[in-house]
């Protein structure tokens, strides 16, 4: 990883009449530009995503997408969808007057990499995404229902502690209708287990400093857990179950590399293979030694070694 940097620029962009959203930009003003994008959804940007990045030649600009990070109005998601993200995205990018960027993206990111690809495949030099993630419904089912719990079964059993089990049939309905409600107490609770869910899952071994954070960043979990639950219960706003695998020949010429964790819990390994068979000009990489997080040391190694390979585009 490169060594931490302060933004040089950071503002305020207001793309509705309710949401503003945060972004800034650190490295290179005359660089060639690469935006981050961002996992959840829900989660916002870290000091940490601009380190992927040489900053002597790449212009980074971060984005904490709507109702997340130091974007207001918090957790909210009214005015709040997928194609919302897109337009923000390119009015960001006609803001900071540029032509074409890099897109990077991971998890959630990488979800929104490929359908902002999709929509503007003229304004990308290149795809760098990691953690494939196309929001089809065997892919929520794996995560949030049957899948992960039969790898993780006592984190599950924790996890959904907050559901009684007369609605545990449908755990994303069920987080959701207490996530949006009026029981405070319900909030938290669910924010927590939501958290603690994502953390025991995200690594090869389990990130215990993370997990000795979740209660002093209780809101913040329940921010991450409310916008995340909003996109999972609607399945990214996507018009079709398999958009965006389905439109890939419009990205077919762009540049585009693939890293995924062998051992990802989060986004399924079959996803990575399916895309990387629909796209087989693309760059893959399956991490021998990865799970979800970049935090594991082969991907982080591979999306640094990747980036510099970009540089110059």
């Amino acid at each position: 990883m490169y060594p931490d940097i302060e933004p040089f620029s950071t503002g305020m962009l207001k793309v509705s009449e309710l949401h503003s959203i945060y972004y800034e930009e650190s490295g290179n003003k005359d660089g060639n530009p690469v935006v981050f994008l961002h996992g959840g959804p829900g989660w916002g940007t870290t000091t940490r995503d601009r380190t992927f990045f040489d900053p002597k030649v790449y212009r980074i600009i971060l984005i904490d997408q709507r109702g997340t990070g130091k974007s207001t109005p918090a957790a909210e998601i009214r005015e709040n969808t997928t194609w919302d993200l897109v337009n923000d995205m390119e009015q960001l990018r006609q803001k900071l007057n540029i032509d074409k960027w890099v897109v990077f993206g991971g998890s959630w990111g990488s979800t929104m990499a490929l359908i902002y690809a999709e929509a503007h495949p003229d304004r990308v030099k290149a795809l760098i995404i990691r953690g494939i993630y196309t929001f089809r419904r065997r892919e929520l089912a794996w995560f949030y229902q049957d899948g992960a719990s039969f790898v993780f079964p006592d984190a599950y059993e924790e996890f959904v502690k907050p559901i009684p089990e007369t609605e545990r049939y449908d755990i994303i309905g069920a987080f959701y209708r207490r996530l949006t409600g009026n029981d405070e107490k319900a909030k938290l609770d669910c924010g927590r287990a939501w958290g603690i869910w994502a953390i025991m899952t995200a690594r090869l071994y389990i990130d215990q400093h993370a997990l000795g954070q979740i209660e002093q960043n209780l809101e913040s979990w329940v921010q991450k857990a409310t916008i995340e639950c909003h996109y999972v219960v609607n399945s990214a706003f996507l018009k079709t179950d398999d958009q965006i695998l389905s439109n890939v020949d419009k990205i077919r010429h762009i540049p585009t590399s693939i890293i995924h964790g062998r051992y990802d819990i989060i986004c399924p390994t079959e996803t990575a293979w399916q895309l990387h068979k629909l796209l087989p000009d693309a760059e893959f990489h399956l991490i021998p030694d990865g799970g979800h997080s970049t935090k594991d040391k082969g991907l982080e190694e591979k999306l640094v070694e990747v980036t510099d390979r970009y540089k110059y585009l």
